[in-house]
């Protein structure tokens, strides 16, 4: 599996993650949005690039979609936020789809909190 961006093929792995983490950059998040059927706004800019600080930053965590909630409320200063705010974003699962267009590694992660 692979994607095309800018002349260059981009490999994926079978479940359509980034089988390399480097090839990362924006236009390529904006293709793997497309392959999963999602148009990128300003919130979902908002959650890929916590997503990505997480990962990178902070000892490879991968937030479950609860601690992304709460993190949104403070970003995007809304105390109405809720996992169905974040599911109308990324409707095949917040933490697992968002993590896809980051460009970081499938979460090993059960469902739940």
């Amino acid at each position: 599996m692979a994607i095309t961006v800018d002349g260059k093929t981009i490999e994926l792995t079978a479940s359509g993650f980034l089988a390399d983490q480097a090839d990362w950059s924006e236009k390529t998040a904006v293709e793997l949005a497309r392959t999963q059927d999602v148009e990128l706004t300003e919130r979902h800019w908002d959650v890929i690039n916590y997503l990505r600080d997480e990962y990178f930053n902070n000892n490879e965590n991968q937030p479950n979609t609860r601690t992304i909630v709460k993190a949104m409320k403070q970003v995007w200063k809304d105390d109405t936020v809720s996992a169905n705010s974040l599911y109308k974003l990324f409707p095949k699962d917040p933490s697992k789809q968002a993590g896809l267009i980051a460009g970081i590694p499938e979460s090993r992660r059960k469902g739940g909190y």
